[in-house]
């Protein structure tokens, strides 16, 4: 045990023990009754069903987590990395491809470990609420498309990282880095077109009064839209969204069809336009660019501490490595990791306002954007009064209430009323 043994261990059991304080704080600021906000739109059974929902969800991750960090523990003092090293070097092939091994091994035993908890997740929880629509087949289809694409994408990207690694010198974090970036630039091109459709069927939005609502707003604000897809998530489940992604003629927006379904066409048109918001607003690139700067920190300090035989014996290797070093690098850089992400998602919450505050502003009636996310919430059975820590540590979206709250002050302002008017809206 050496200082990086205890600064990661400490670094386990601080994230532990976080998510463990912010899911009991969370269950704690459940409110039996309806918040009088709600009253309306989440009738008191739905209500009571989504605490259940988020209760039943919180014990299962606890277990799920004392699952994880248990095996990583084992495996790390039982000395498994180092025996897994001595295997896959006694294959004798090449630094470069011994690495991709070590690494897809691992990788692919945690997911096998962690199968039986997706499957209860999926077929018991999931179908116990009334979410799941995804069949055994479904189920093991994706399993098997998930693999092969990570083996098909994340192979060579990973053979390259080790290979800059090991003949690139002291430039080589500055190599994968400029080779990540492209990597993660180009997917951003294939995914809508190639990637996505391996898992969802995208069907053009058919002719209709939705449509002409989309693509008069879209003209209206200057967005140069071609085209919206209805994607078949109720194939999987009855949860709802929308989402936008790609860039250039390659540019999607996606609305689910259970969302299509549940939605009229007025709030559809509002949950389009808040989608446009984070375009016009440029939460896009900006987005983007936090990635880049993201993906160059972690490359440029993986270069420092791969150098630094103290991260190798924490785990008690006989043999130093770029492959093992990068697995201990990720653990060691997991306090840091935590405070990026609080900061990344502060600045997510910010956008999603701002969206909101765009769409207000650009439809014709601000209404259809609260109603929207009224049901999408009763739908997707949200948690109304999450716990403020709770949402610093985890939420990339405001709470829904918080967002209904922002868009009817920017209404009364609108309208000349004060702020705390209680006038009608």
């Amino acid at each position: 045990m050496n200082l990086y043994a205890g600064i990661i261990l400490a670094a386990l059991f601080l994230d532990f023990a976080l998510n463990a304080v912010a899911d009991h704080l969370n269950l704690k600021a459940l409110q039996k009754d309806l918040p009088a906000e709600a009253e309306g739109f989440y009738d008191p059974e739905k209500y009571r069903k989504s605490q259940d929902y988020l209760e039943t969800n919180t014990r299962f991750d606890f277990i799920v987590s004392t699952f994880e960090l248990a095996v990583v523990l084992v495996f790390w003092f039982a000395g498994g990395f180092n025996w897994l090293d001595l295997v896959v070097r006694g294959w004798r092939f090449d630094p470069v491809f011994t690495g991709v091994l070590y690494v897809g091994v691992l990788m692919f035993s945690l997911r096998f470990l962690m199968l039986p908890f997706s499957l209860y997740s999926t077929f018991a929880i999931e179908e116990r609420f009334g979410f799941n629509k995804t069949t055994p087949k479904t189920f093991a289809v994706d399993l098997l498309k998930g693999a092969a694409l990570s083996i098909v994408l994340g192979v060579p990207l990973l053979a390259g990282v080790f290979a800059f690694f090991e003949s690139a010198g002291d430039l080589a974090w500055l190599y994968c880095w400029g080779a990540v970036v492209a990597f993660t630039l180009i997917l951003q091109f294939i995914a809508p077109t190639w990637i996505m459709p391996l898992f969802n069927k995208f069907t053009p939005l058919e002719e209709g009064e939705l449509r002409r609502r989309i693509f008069d707003y879209s003209a209206r604000v200057g967005f140069p839209l071609t085209n919206v897809f209805v994607i078949d998530g109720s194939r999987r489940s009855n949860k709802s969204n929308a989402f936008f992604t790609g860039f250039g003629k390659n540019k999607r927006i996606a609305l689910f069809d259970t969302l299509v379904a549940q939605h009229s066409a007025p709030e559809l048109e509002a949950v389009m336009a808040h989608e446009i918001g984070h375009y016009k607003k440029k939460h896009i690139p900006r987005q983007m660019a936090a990635s880049v700067l993201h993906m160059g920190l972690i490359f440029y300090l993986l270069s420092i501490f791969l150098t630094h035989p103290g991260l190798f014996e924490a785990f008690y290797m006989e043999n130093h490595s770029v492959h093992a070093g990068m697995i201990f690098f990720i653990m060691l850089f997991s306090p840091l990791e935590l405070v990026l992400s609080i900061i990344l998602q502060g600045y997510s919450r910010r956008y999603e306002f701002e969206a909101d505050r765009f769409a207000a502003e650009t439809i014709a009636d601000p209404e259809n954007m609260a109603t929207a996310l009224k049901k999408l919430s009763v739908n997707n059975l949200s948690n109304l009064t999450p716990h403020p820590f709770y949402v610093f540590l985890k939420y990339s979206h405001p709470p829904v209430l918080q967002r209904i709250d922002a868009i009817r002050r920017l209404k009364k302002i609108e309208r000349g009323l004060p702020e705390g008017s209680t006038a009608g809206v």
